[in-house]
């Protein structure tokens, strides 16, 4: 990205079933999470993300579904997933989903594909996790081929194999947009540079700027596969949340944040959040975005400095308890005050 380039901002959810300390029906919370879609359309944000979890606390499962209802509700803002779970998907249907999405937002929609950092999925649709990147690598080529090609011929190991097989809807856009979604993995910087497609980094914890090794790997392994520099998008998605001001935004997303990540923690060997863990994270170098909406602009160009220059960035905001009120007024701060600041 360059100076002169505007950098895209928008949300990610999980379709969070738990706000305010409190469970809602599930009816509730998809009418309010669409209703925090409209808005985000409404206050100008570019890009709102579905992630794919297959859990009770989540409502993702099918995130294209989400999707399509938000694209008949919205006017200009891009739909995109966040991440789609490739690994355990087919890549048929996929495309498919995402081409009628296409369709039905006129222009709209994107994926963003991953392995997934969570593993039920697995041994829900009967697949072994000591496949993970092989079944990753495989469907990739696969949902690439279906891209650019309406007539697919294609074998592989864990796919029936297709033959002169033509594939239907095709999308609206002439290419749908497909980024590749990372963790730390140096391999999967190396696989999104090399086949020329943008990146979008999970930064969840730590300093932000310890990942711009993994990008300028990514960026190298693109040139040295021919593609230019502004083929090359970078991305980052992290858990934040905007408010009036720098200590209310503290105080709001500090509690449910705590609760949250040390509950994840017993699940997978983390140590307990503390205050001070949580104070390192909202401070100059760390990876939540957390304060007013000055503060955090001023954070995320610091973090697009050190990385080389960020294209988009995602806020992952309902995993910390919070009620749909203080997550619709967020999202409007972040479109009506905020992204004026970065763009400026």
């Amino acid at each position: 990205m360059n100076e002169f380039c505007k950098m895209e901002i928008g949300i990610d959810s999980f379709a969070s079933a738990m706000y305010g300390g409190a469970e809602i029906s599930s009816a509730d919370a998809m009418e309010q999470l669409l209703d925090r879609i409209v808005m985000a359309d409404q206050a100008g944000l570019d890009l709102f993300g579905i992630g794919e979890h297959h859990k009770k606390e989540f409502l993702d499962a099918a995130p294209a579904v989400i999707l399509a209802a938000a694209a008949a509700r919205t006017k200009r803002i891009q739909l995109t997933s966040a991440v789609t779970v490739l690994s355990t998907d087919d890549p048929v249907r996929v495309f498919q989903q995402f081409a009628t999405l296409d369709i039905i937002s006129k222009g709209r929609a994107e994926i963003t594909v991953g392995r997934g950092s969570a593993v039920e999925a697995y041994p829900l649709f009967g697949y072994r996790l000591a496949d993970y990147d092989a079944l990753f690598k495989e469907k990739l080529d696969l949902l690439l081929k279906l891209r650019e090609q309406e007539f697919i011929t294609w074998s592989g190991k864990f796919r029936a194999a297709m033959h002169n097989q033509p594939v239907y809807p095709r999308p609206l856009q002439e290419r749908l947009p497909i980024w590749l979604g990372v963790g730390g993995t140096p391999e999967s910087f190396v696989r999104a540079g090399t086949l020329g497609l943008p990146l979008m980094v999970a930064i969840i914890g730590g300093q932000t700027e310890r990942f711009r090794p993994l990008i300028d790997l990514y960026r190298e392994a693109g040139r040295s596969a021919g593609f230019k520099p502004g083929q090359l998008k970078v991305g980052l998605h992290s858990p934040g949340f905007v408010a009036a001001t720098t200590k209310k935004a503290v105080d709001t997303y500090y509690p449910g944040y705590a609760r949250l990540w040390t509950k994840l923690g017993k699940e997978r060997g983390w140590p307990p959040v503390t205050r001070a863990n949580f104070d390192a994270l909202i401070g100059p170098e760390g990876a939540l975005m957390v304060g007013d909406p000055e503060e955090v602009a001023e954070k995320l160009l610091r973090h697009s400095k050190a990385l080389g220059g960020v294209d988009r960035f995602a806020f992952q905001m309902d995993n910390a308890g919070l009620t749909h009120e203080q997550l619709m007024e967020s999202i409007s701060l972040i479109g009506e005050k905020m992204i004026p600041l970065v763009n400026k």
